[in-house]
């Protein structure tokens, strides 16, 4: 398969009819232009101002993401002969992409210990099989989990129903990708998202992108990057991999850009992975020794530069080449464009977050931007550039183990006294169900087992475990390997089918309100009458009237009562006004700390451990033809790659193990292995790409020890042709078993 030359253009267009020819021209158009917020990244698009609208009400508006969610949802239905003619065995051998090609649920589904394979039953029954299952669970063996594709409104009323139920286990998908920016920003400058709005990101004047790819992953933020370059500003890439859509782009709806194609980076750095601090910390110590930093935004806005400034002065250039993997020159070139931006935004994503130092990556990220006073100043800032569609807000209503000040206020005004032990991070609960300490786990939307590292494991835990129970709106990997004693799978309806108003909140943090829509199949029922009706069946009507939530406007107003920057969101569906959360952006140099002041943290280089003559540090990869554990083509087209069970490595590498292009071998971790294809690409040497979430039975669960998130991009691996023994060296053995998690602590 040859790799194009650009990213966008033509392709997409092409893409754009293929789907619409598979469900209809007129009708996909219809729902991509009604009023509801996209489903896919958290960039944010669509609400009230109309679909393919960005919250300046530009159009179009939309990329391949939002069309491959949109025509999944306008998929045909999945009907219950599917499931007497498919066995569980039979689903396994399916693949991602397989099992979400097979169409919408629209019956509930049940497994029991002696099913070989799902069976429908009624909503009655699967509600009564699920209520059944938690009133007999105990609340400290039950535990909460939602990912970002769910509404504020759901979210919040699924960490209420965890609170009332007694438990604080209530996690989200963030503990898998951006929860060491919430932690490393919150010490940082006292805020945990983005200090930005999509205006400074059309006013700076140069953007820092460390760690991402979201010419595949968010690629309506590429239109951004090509006119930040039109009027003359600057993008600094910095990846292990050479990503040809962060080289050159063309935007659709740009029609010199799509003839033309339009350059994006100005400067592409290949360090290899898990040297990025050292990268960083080099950039700043050329800055401080050449002077190129503004001290008087340092002296008047920050404290510990005096540390910052000896660690860096005492690190000699040759530690930091060794352990970038980049030269000198190479990163004063970086140093340089710092030094020359006015209004700089600094922006990152989970190439930077998935590490055992994750939290200390962003913390060195924010450490650059108060150096040259880039925080604190209109076009200016700090940009977690975050994954699913409502994952921020999933955060903002409360689901996390942590309940803050404010809503335990609130929830104990309404009779609610949360338990007082501390609830576990979503990996925390997943080693607890290993050790038989979680009976009941009730997954709103995602895949907790697609997404989890050490696959096997995360299969074996969630089976140990009475009950499972999943609100999907398809099927993935998790209904065919996340399965416990009990599992159901409830059928729900996608955001742009609910019969009243949700909202959701962008990496931006504004909040949209989407309107719904008619419902494209009858059986699936909305999020939060499933979890309404489970709610009464559980507790009762008391502290809480359950059955009152069924309505939208109600829910709002507890959310206004409990979050109180959330206080806007009560008249949404009335006054149909979607804003910004006050107090967010920072467009001044005071910061949100008991001081004032933002905080500089000089962490030293991480200890990487040597690699041996075979290994390889592994990141997982997400490709063009997917959205995070959700695959819809197993191509990706900008890696010039037809199939997903690849090895991605360095050409010297490749010829330094004695490989071939083609060649299968054996890759394998602390944690298990796999066979895959030796494909040659643009990575720095010593580092190997294997597409997630397929290769996460090769991530062990080494975390961050602050933020939990699991080092999806740096796992050591060895790679052998397949006739050859390869044993699990030393080093890599002592840590296939890490030191369980804890409870998750603030």
């Amino acid at each position: 398969m040859t790799r194009p030359s650009s990213g966008g253009g033509w392709q997409a267009i092409r893409y754009t009819m293929r789907q619409a020819g598979k469900v209809g021209y007129l009708r996909l158009y219809r729902a991509m232009k009604s009023r509801n917020a996209c489903k896919t990244c958290a960039l944010g698009m669509g609400g009230q101002l109309g679909g393919m609208r960005n919250e300046h009400g530009h159009f179009p508006e939309f990329c391949k993401k939002s069309l491959q969610a949109m025509a999944a949802d306008m998929n045909g239905k999945v009907e219950p002969r599917l499931f007497e003619t498919y066995s569980l065995r039979d689903m396994r051998s399916m693949s991602p992409r397989e099992l979400e090609a097979l169409g919408r649920l629209v019956d509930p589904v049940y497994a029991g210990p002696d099913d070989d394979r799902y069976r429908t039953v009624s909503w009655d029954d699967a509600l009564e099989i699920a209520s059944g299952a938690l009133r007999n669970a105990s609340p400290e063996r039950s535990f909460f989990y939602a990912s970002g594709r769910s509404s504020n409104e759901a979210g919040f009323l699924l960490q209420l129903f965890a609170r009332a139920f007694g438990t604080n286990h209530v996690t989200n998908c963030s503990d898998y990708c951006h929860q060491a920016s919430g932690v490393g920003l919150a010490e940082s400058i006292g805020s945990g998202t983005a200090t930005v709005n999509l205006d400074d990101l059309e006013r700076c004047d140069a953007v820092f992108l460390i760690g991402g790819n979201p010419a595949s992953n968010h690629p309506r933020l590429m239109a951004s990057l090509v006119r930040l370059r039109a009027r003359g500003g600057r993008v600094v890439v910095v990846n292990p991999l050479r990503e040809v859509g962060l080289e050159r782009f063309r935007v659709p709806s740009n029609v010199k850009s799509l003839l033309l194609g339009s350059e994006v980076a100005s400067i592409y750095l290949q360090p290899k992975i898990g040297g990025d601090i050292a990268l960083l910390a080099g950039v700043a110590k050329s800055l401080i020794e050449s002077g190129d930093v503004d001290r008087d935004f340092i002296e008047a806005s920050t404290s510990g530069f005096e540390e910052l400034r000896a660690m860096c002065e005492a690190l000699d250039w040759q530690t930091v080449e060794a352990a970038s993997g980049l030269s000198q020159e190479q990163i004063e070139e970086m140093a340089w464009a710092c030094s020359q931006a006015e209004r700089a935004i600094f922006a990152w994503t989970m190439g930077i977050t998935h590490h055992a130092h994750g939290v200390q990556n962003v913390q060195w990220i924010a450490n650059l931007a108060l150096l040259r006073g880039m925080v604190g100043k209109p076009g200016a800032g700090l940009l977690p550039i975050r994954g699913h569609s409502n994952v921020q807000g999933m955060g903002t209503v409360g689901v996390t183990p942590v309940v803050r000040k404010a809503a335990l206020e609130g929830l104990e005004r309404l009779g609610i006294r949360p338990p007082g032990f501390q609830g576990y991070d979503t990996l925390g609960a997943i080693e607890a169900a290993s050790r038989g300490e979680m009976d009941f786990v009730l997954c709103l939307g995602g895949n907790l087992y697609g997404a989890s590292p050490d696959a096997a494991f995360a299969s074996e835990a969630l089976g140990n475990m009475g009950t499972v129970c999943y609100l999907s709106t398809t099927l993935n990997t998790g209904h065919v390997y996340g399965l416990g004693r009990h599992t159901l799978i409830l059928p729900v309806r996608a955001r742009d089918e609910e019969s009243q108003g949700t909202t959701q909140e962008s990496m931006f943090s504004y909040v949209r309100l989407s309107d719904g829509g008619p419902a494209r199949y009858e059986g699936p029922r909305s999020e939060v009458d499933v979890i309404t009706d489970l709610a009464h069946r559980v507790l009762g009507d008391a502290p809480v009237a359950w059955s009152g939530l069924k309505d939208h406007d109600a829910i709002r107003r507890l959310i206004a009562e409990l979050v109180p920057n959330l206080a806007q969101v009560e008249e949404i569906g009335e006054t149909k006004r979607e804003f910004a959360i006050p107090g967010r952006r920072i467009s001044e140099p005071v910061f949100p700390t008991k001081t004032g002041k933002a905080h500089f943290k000089a962490h030293p280089l991480p200890d990487l451990p040597e690699l041996d003559e075979r290994e390889l540090r592994l990141m997982t990869i997400r490709s063009e033809g997917q959205f995070n554990t959700v695959v819809y083509e197993d191509e990706d087209v900008y890696r010039g790659q037809e199939r997903r069970d690849v090895i991605l490595m360095n050409a010297d590498d490749i010829s330094r193990l004695g490989l071939e292009e083609n060649e299968l071998v054996t890759v394998r971790s602390a944690s298990g292995e796999t066979r895959s294809l030796v494909r040659p690409i643009d990575i720095a040497q010593g580092c190997a790409a294997m597409y997630y979430p397929e290769a996460n039975v090769l991530v062990p669960r080494e975390r961050d020890p602050r933020s939990k998130t699991p080092a999806f991009k740096s796992v050591v691996v060895a790679v052998a042709p397949v006739d050859v023994e390869l044993s699990i060296p030393l080093h890599l053995a002592e840590r296939a078993s890490p030191v369980e998690g804890k409870p998750y602590a603030s």
